[in-house]
């Protein structure tokens, strides 16, 4: 990956504890039948930071993530995105979300470039802009030579990176990865946390990264441990391995998950 750096920050910026929420949830809840996917969850996530939300398979992150980016909606609760209802002011609060899905959504057909300006024009970037900040994100994913590549033609790693990319060009506030990782080798998931990590330096935008590993849990900010919809301990790493009983954070999150 080129050591391009992302866009530098606006200047003069607030003090993040100025700021208002980058995601607000209240008494969000979700329930698919009998099974309650999500209880009553109220959380707070601040400007320019990187929450893990880590939980084991059926916790309810993706359902989260589901609710967060309007797939589905919520059974009660309030969603706000830098204070937009996401019920109310849908296009607006959804603008401000990037995404990168556990399931890859690129299309395998199109070359990297093609996918890239439809997800521009999405979101209504002019031509002009469009076509400047995918020559940016390229360059700073080392993508360039592959542009006119159909993205079936590319690694796992790099298929990711174009995801990423395309999450980006919009520069939304708030980036959601669901599982990101899954099917990576040990230097592509590097890589990709390296430049979640930039981008939250380089522009105060919020990262809600969902995982069941704990390793990459250790590497946030702040550490929010879901568990059949509930909301166990959230903080930093080592508050959450106090908060689930000491030893190590894996010890800890295996216990109160098993």
């Amino acid at each position: 990956m080129s050591s391009v750096p992302l866009p530098a920050p606006a200047p003069q910026a607030l003090p993040v504890d100025a700021m208002p929420p980058r995601l607000r949830l209240a008494g969000l809840h979700k329930r698919y039948g009998e099974r309650v996917a999500l209880k009553s969850l109220d959380l707070q996530l601040a400007p320019r930071s990187y929450v893990a939300l880590l939980g084991p398979n059926g916790a309810g992150k993706s359902t989260l993530f589901q609710l967060l980016t309007g797939l589905f909606a919520p059974d009660a609760g309030e969603v706000e995105i830098d204070g937009l209802s996401l019920r109310r002011s849908t296009r607006q609060a959804l603008a401000r979300i990037g995404v990168v899905f556990q399931q890859m959504s690129l299309d395998l057909d199109l070359s990297v470039r093609r996918n890239l300006q439809f997800h521009a024009q999405l979101h209504g970037l002019p031509a002009a802009l469009a076509r400047q900040r995918i020559e940016e994100a390229v360059e700073t994913f080392g993508l360039t030579k592959d542009l006119p590549r159909a993205v079936r033609e590319l690694s796992g790693g790099n298929r990711r990176k174009v995801e990423l990319a395309r999450a980006l060009l919009h520069r939304p506030a708030l980036l959601l990865m669901d599982e990101p990782t899954v099917g990576l080798d040990p230097k592509s998931r590097r890589d990709l946390l390296g430049a979640i990590r930039a981008d939250v330096a380089a522009r105060d935008s919020t990262v809600l990264w969902a995982t069941h590993l704990v390793e990459e849990a250790q590497a946030a900010d702040r550490v929010l441990v879901l568990h059949k919809g509930v909301l166990l301990a959230d903080g930093t790493p080592e508050a959450v391995t106090q908060q689930l009983g000491g030893g190590t954070l894996e010890e800890a999150f295996v216990k109160a998950t098993a």
